[in-house]
């Protein structure tokens, strides 16, 4: 073997070391290509007159499949909260559409104190205290028992939802027995940490969106 082979080979030798030096540090270095798990959500505080919603929609980065496209990604609500937020609206209308002659005002509310925020609560604790009202419901003996339907959402905004709810209600009043049904916006806001019926009104007046 002459000098010239010794130098070719020793060469070559070199260049291979460090070529496999830079591809060990292409492949450390490098990012991570079409990883397409879902990001995790950002928690934040919410606050009064906060612009944005209290859990951001992580988005979505990677092409759109329509086989497996996940609208809650683009959502300011989880599948979770939206479920609840629907619990809420459905078992608050059932609610209020339900009550006795013979039951204190603070009893009916206490039903409705649990699913509503504290503003409206008092409202409809005032509301249920009219004397007129309560003379009357004595009078016939009115017995009501409400049930409700979920109809659909009519809004969605950053921090509250609006669902159209059909409440339907069996009335005994005099003696007498009879049935009906009506439709209500019913806004479920954030509220604190949790979720709470923030306001509701027949669904043909009308009803701002986002409290925040």
């Amino acid at each position: 073997m002459n000098l010239n082979d010794r130098r070719r080979k020793l060469l070559f030798a070199g260049l291979v070391v460090v070529l496999a030096a830079v591809g060990v540090y292409l492949t450390v270095a490098a990012p991570e290509q079409g990883d397409d798990r879902p990001e995790a959500r950002p928690s934040a505080t919410a606050t009064p007159g906060s612009p944005g919603p209290e859990s951001p929609p992580p988005g979505i980065q990677q092409a759109v499949n329509p086989g497996d496209f996940d609208i809650y990604r683009l959502l300011p609500f989880s599948r979770q909260e939206f479920a609840t937020a629907a619990d809420l609206a459905q078992r608050f209308v059932s609610a209020y559409e339900t009550y006795r002659y013979d039951e204190t005002p603070d009893a009916y509310v206490g039903r409705l104190s649990g699913l509503a925020t504290d503003d409206l609560a008092q409202q409809l604790g005032r509301d249920a205290a009219t004397p007129g009202l309560l003379e009357e419901r004595r009078r016939e003996q009115v017995v009501a028992q409400g049930s409700a339907s979920l109809d659909r959402m009519r809004t969605i905004e950053d921090n509250s939802v609006i669902f159209l709810v059909t409440g339907r209600q069996r009335l005994t009043k005099g003696g007498k027995e009879s049935s009906g049904s009506k439709q209500y916006a019913v806004t479920v806001a954030r509220d604190g940490g949790s979720l709470k019926v923030y306001a509701f009104e027949p669904a043909d007046a009308g009803q701002a969106g986002d409290t925040g």
